[in-house]
C-alpha cells in the first residue's frame, strides 16, 4: 500500500509527548480558512510503502524515550487510516507507538477506529463548538468531528484538545464558555489553545489560492494568555458542578 507523503520532521517536540518523528501526509476533507499549512492539501511527488517509512523512522528509535514516538499528521493523517494500521503492525513488533494529530474531520469507519485504537494518545483539533460555524469556516461536517471525539473518549484514550483562536472570529471569553461545555463530559487531559499566526500567508501566494483572512492580524500571546486562563477556569467551574 502506498501513501502520498507531504514531509516528515524529526525529532519534534511540538506534536504529542516526547520526541517524536512526525509523518505529514497530504491531503484534508476539511478547507480551514485559518490554515496554515496550505501545500498539504495537495498530493506531492512523494508516495511511499508503510515499510519505507517504518525503516526511516525506526532510525530514531534511541530518541523515544519518556512516551515518545512517532506522530502521524498532515493534511489528515486518518484519510490514511489503513496505511496507517499496517505501518502500526511493524511498529509494535519494534516497540515504537505512535500519536494521531487529527481534526477527526472523517467518517469514523472500522479503518478508522482501528488507527484510533492503535494509538497511544491523540492529539483532536476542536475548530468550532457548533455546527454552522463548523461548516462555515471548515467546510466540513461537525457531526463526523463530534464521533471522533466521543469514539475516543469512550476508549479512554489518551486525549489531547487543541483550539486555534482567530481574532474576530472565536477569540471571545464567551467563545471559550461554549468550547468548555462542548467538551465537559469527554475524558481528555488537556486543552490547548493556540494563537492564529500570519507565518503561512505566503503559501497561499505561492500556490496562487485566495487567502480567506488575509486582513486578520495575528493573535497576540497577552490575549492568548489570557483567554487560555479564562478557558482553564470555565472547565474546572463546570466540572465542581458536576461533582
Amino acid at each position: 500500500m502506498l501513501a502520498n507523503i507531504h514531509s516528515f520532521e524529526s525529532l519534534a517536540a511540538l506534536d504529542g509527548e516526547g520526541l517524536r518523528y512526525a509523518v505529514f501526509f497530504t491531503g484534508c476533507p476539511l478547507r480551514c480558512a485559518y490554515c496554515h499549512n496550505p501545500d498539504s492539501w495537495f498530493k506531492s511527488s512523494t508516495d511511499m510503502t508503510a515499510e519505507e517509512v517504518f525503516h526511516k523512522a525506526r532510525r530514531f528509535k534511541p530518541y523515544f524515550k519518556r512516551g515518545g514516538g512517532l506522530t502521524f499528521s498532515g493534511g489528515e493523517p486518518l484519510l490514511h487510516a489503513s496505511f496507517i494500521n499496517e505501518l502500526a503492525e511493524m511498529l509494535q513488533e519494534e516497540g515504537i507507538g505512535y500519536c494521531l494529530d487529527t481534526s477527526g474531520g472523517v467518517l469514523l469507519t472500522n479503518e478508522v477506529k482501528e488507527a484510533i485504537n492503535g494509538a497511544d494518545m491523540v492529539v483532536l483539533d476542536v475548530k468550532f463548538y457548533e455546527p454552522d460555524s463548523y461548516k462555515k469556516y471548515t467546510g466540513g461536517e461537525f457531526d463526523n468531528f463530534i464521533a471522533a471525539g466521543r469514539y475516543c473518549s469512550e476508549k479512554e484514550k489518551r486525549l489531547w484538545l487543541r483550539t486555534v483562536v482567530v481574532p474576530g472570529i472565536n477569540d471571545s471569553e464567551a467563545d471559550m464558555e461554549r468550547y468548555a461545555a462542548l467538551v465537559n463530559d469527554w475524558r481528555y487531559e488537556q486543552y490547548e489553545l493556540l494563537g492564529f499566526h500570519t507565518m503561512g500567508f505566503f503559501k497561499y501566494e505561492n500556490l496562487q489560492i485566495a487567502n480567506p483572512l488575509v486582513d486578520v492580524p495575528a493573535l497576540s500571546g497577552e490575549r492568548l494568555e489570557e483567554l487560555q486562563r479564562y478557558l482553564d477556569k470555565e472547565r474546572q467551574a463546570l466540572r465542581r458542578l458536576e461533582s
